[in-house]
């Protein structure tokens, strides 16, 4: 069955007759609710100019089907078009974010990292970053496209960069990205159908803005983002309204799916700009079900063709981008550690030269040692102190040998595995493998103990037991030393234990508690070390070990049995090899599991402190003078956008209270608009800020940036809305609207002043006295920084 095809919604308006009240009515209609999310009706089928139409013909409004629009339908072309104002707007970004880029020559706050991270990729050496890599690749990209090698080590923040380092080509892609930020909110704000001089007030702002300048001239994520971010949310208003079907939305969707995923490739927090699409699309959908013109077929079809589209896309960008950074990263690096074994091993040298002619398969007499799978990196390590008698609680302990995690190699990570049956702890001259539900008992090399639990509370987690290394006190407390061999992975190994691939878990045989990281740290009687227990809540992920390091025991008259089984079970001498999905989802995994341990930073601060600028942060600081870069925002756009968000809310609210009570102040084209603007932009702001309430780490004031963008284009979508409701309620609109014209022109000599005033707090350029850095300093939470008179 073929859908029936959209009429234009001018023809359906303009066919049905009006009631004589027009407000109440207007506001039960299903079709103007149908409209809402369309912008305007008239400009149904908008082309790909930033202008709004100024009008049409009414026979263009008529519903066509006719054999050249069909043909359209699969029609393809690539248009250019060149607005003045947009042209306008990026020139004068590229020249405030381009201006002396290459200053300071040093090493700025976060490039320590981020530059760190390029040099790790030109030179395919794998490390591991919080964030996904696509920010990184493109300033790598641009850097090695200038021959850079990636020499410099980025020491520390400060450090000098050498006549080999290409600044520019360094902190060429986010200086891009930052200038292109403001003609793309231009464009946003003519979506929504703002006018042209609040839009290019928009670009301004965004341009004038001290905090996106600064972010956007440095080796840093954040003006990536939000290009990528911006770009897609502006692609998504525009792909709502093109033809459905069509190859102008085919196009628009497959741009706004891949920039929204860029977003997140750059930092995962671009998240939240994805959900904010999908919200829009949700309610376009939402407004459509209404109209009873278009079939359940034909409306499925296209939400079904949204969905593929979308998911689609995403994936394929998302997937593309990791699959790109593997095959750069190939060799081994100072952060292979962090991730299992068997990825370490893949990559070349580190851990793959270290195990290379280990034996592979685990028997009775192995030396091995455990390494925690996931998460924090430690290996199963025991030493000859013991638990103390009392802890601070006054709990007691066994007073055993000491079990812990340890995080460095070290001779006491090695254990020995045994057979309970046998008293030797060398390989038989006929091999004794263990497999998936054995039982064996763990030795410790260096003490010659083995691995214990038994029913006494762990120090740290006193809801799991206490695991040790048993010592024979002749007390009534007996050893339990058996643990049964569980393989999670099993089948690829055909049930048998392998070095570096098998993830293994332990269950301590008396009691069927799993052995577990459980990620406290012991006081200063542990050395600090990381607590190990037993947990009968056994199917968590802290609970899986893998073998590292791997040798058999031997004895000078066992050499030619060594010989014997080295030659026949050997771990290849070549990496490891790892498929880009295995290494792909273990990625993931660990992305999700590892925790930004920084507790502290004397620049933090709290989600509270960002809306009203309580606190910078100082970037860098000239050795020879007061120069310095400190990321400050424009003072006045970002106290004018957070009483724009005050003075919505009050609209918003005055407006539902007057329908409540069948006064309707705005028709319904103007409530449409009113309402589509907040829920782009305030909603955009909610989400990009209030998450943050909930974050469990260390916050910076850059990371409310992207909840900035948003809290502009809504300051901007303000003043529009006060020159409307000034023409249709003041008596004389002409001259009130003339003052309040004036009073915005006064507002932003005001913007245009700080900007200018604290620009050398974003360039670092000139050399500040004690009393210059005092000047600048309006709050005292500001710490600006005077190291010279």
């Amino acid at each position: 069955m073929e859908p029936v095809s959209e009429a234009p919604e001018t023809a359906t308006v303009r066919s049905r007759k009006a009631p004589r009240k027009q407000q109440k009515i207007a506001e039960d209609s299903p079709k103007r609710r149908s409209t809402s999310m369309e912008m305007d009706v008239k400009e149904r089928h908008q082309q790909t100019s930033d202008e709004p139409a100024k009008g049409k013909d009414l026979n263009d409004a008529k519903p066509k089907v006719t054999s050249e629009e069909v043909d359209d339908r699969f029609s393809f072309s690539i248009r250019l078009e060149f607005n003045p104002a947009t042209v306008g707007l990026f020139l004068l970004a590229f020249l405030t974010r381009f201006y002396r880029i290459t200053h300071p020559r040093g090493v700025v706050f976060d490039e320590i990292h981020f530059g760190k991270f390029v040099s790790l990729y030109l030179k395919n050496t794998f490390y591991f970053d919080l964030h996904p890599p696509l920010g990184k690749l493109l300033i790598a990209g641009a850097a090695g496209a200038v021959g850079y090698s990636g020499s410099l080590e980025f020491p520390k923040i400060g450090s000098e960069y050498d006549a080999s380092v290409p600044i520019l080509a360094l902190r060429f892609v986010p200086a891009l990205c930052g200038s292109l930020l403001a003609p793309i909110v231009y464009s946003i704000l003519r979506q929504v159908k703002l006018g042209q001089a609040v839009s290019i007030l928009g670009g301004l702002l965004i341009i004038l803005d001290n905090a996106l300048l600064t972010h956007s001239r440095f080796i840093l994520m954040e003006s990536m983002l939000l290009f990528f971010a911006a770009l897609g949310i502006l692609t998504v208003l525009k792909f709502l309204q093109a033809e459905p079907f069509s190859a102008r939305w085919w196009t628009l969707g497959t741009i706004a799916s891949a920039s929204l995923t860029a977003a997140i490739c750059v930092k995962f927090v671009g998240f939240y700009s994805y959900l904010l699409a999908m919200y829009i699309m949700g309610r376009h959908i939402w407004m459509e079900l209404p109209d009873r013109r278009k079939s359940n077929a034909y409306i499925l079809l296209k939400v079904i063709a949204k969905a593929a589209l979308i998911v689609g896309v995403s994936l394929a960008v998302y997937v593309g981008c990791f699959y790109v950074h593997f095959a750069t990263l190939y060799k081994a690096g100072p952060h292979d550690n962090v991730m299992t074994s068997a990825f370490q091993a893949s990559l070349e040298g580190g851990l793959a030269s270290i195990t290379k002619g280990q034996p592979l398969r685990v028997q009775h007499g192995s030396q091995i040692t455990l390494k925690h799978t996931h998460g924090r990196v430690c290996w199963l390590h025991s030493h000859t102190h013991v638990y103390p008698i009392k802890y601070a609680d006054g709990r007691g302990s066994s007073h055993q040998q000491q079990v812990t995690c340890y995080g460095f190699k070290d001779v006491n990570n090695w254990w020995i595995v045994k057979r309970p049956n046998k008293d030797s702890l060398m390989v038989d001259d006929e091999p004794d493998y263990i497999e998936h539900g054995d039982v064996i008992q763990l030795v410790h090399g260096v003490t010659s103990r083995a691995l214990n639990s038994h029913d006494v509370a762990s120090p740290m987690s006193p809801l799991c037991q206490e695991v040790s290394c048993y010592i024979d006190y002749n007390i009534s407390m007996p050893a339990n030393l058996l643990w049964r061999v569980e393989l999670l992975n099993g089948k690829e190994s055909k049930n048998k234990w392998h070095a570096i691939t098998s993830q293994v878990r332990l269950v301590h045989v008396n009691t069927t508690a799993a052995l577990k990281y459980t990620g406290q740290q012991l006081p200063d009687w542990g050395y600090n070390q990381f607590e190990v227990a037993a947990d009968r809540r056994q199917q968590t992920i802290d609970t899986i070990w893998n073998v590292e390091e791997h040798r058999y025991t031997q004895h000078k008259d066992k050499k030619e049995v060594l010989s014997k089984l080295l030659a026949t079970e050997m771990i290849p001498t070549e990496p490891t090899k790892l498929s880009f999905w295995n290494k792909f989802s273990e990625l993931q995994l660990k992305l999700m599991l590892y925790a930004d341990k920084l507790e502290s930073h004397m620049y933090s601060s709290e989600p509270h402190e960002w809306p009203l600028m309580d606190k910078g942060i100082a970037y860098w600081i000239a050795g020879d003078s007061n120069a310095q870069v400190h990321l400050l925002g424009n003072l006045v756009i970002w106290y004018s956008a957070t009483m724009a968000i005050l003075m919505y809310v009050g609209f918003l609210v005055f407006y539902l209270i007057r329908r409540r009570r069948e006064l309707y102040d705005l028709d319904p084209v103007e409530w449409d608009r009113f309402r589509l603007g907040g829920e782009i932009f305030l909603a955009g702001y909610l989400i990009h800020y209030l998450p943050y309430y909930f974050v469990e780490r260390t916050l910076f004031l850059y990371n409310y940036l992207p909840a900035l963008l948003f809290k502009v284009m809504l300051l901007c979508f303000v003043i529009d809305h006060c020159q409307l409701a000034l023409r249709k309620f003041v008596k004389q609109p002409t001259v009130v609207v003339g003052i309040f014209r004036a009073i915005v022109v006064a507002w932003f000599a005001g913007v245009l002043y700080f900007f200018q005033r604290y620009s050398v707090l974003s360039y670092g350029t000139k050399a500040l006295s004690a009393d210059d850095v005092l000047e600048l300093r309006l709050k005292d939470t500001w710490d600006l920084i005077v190291h010279k008179p």
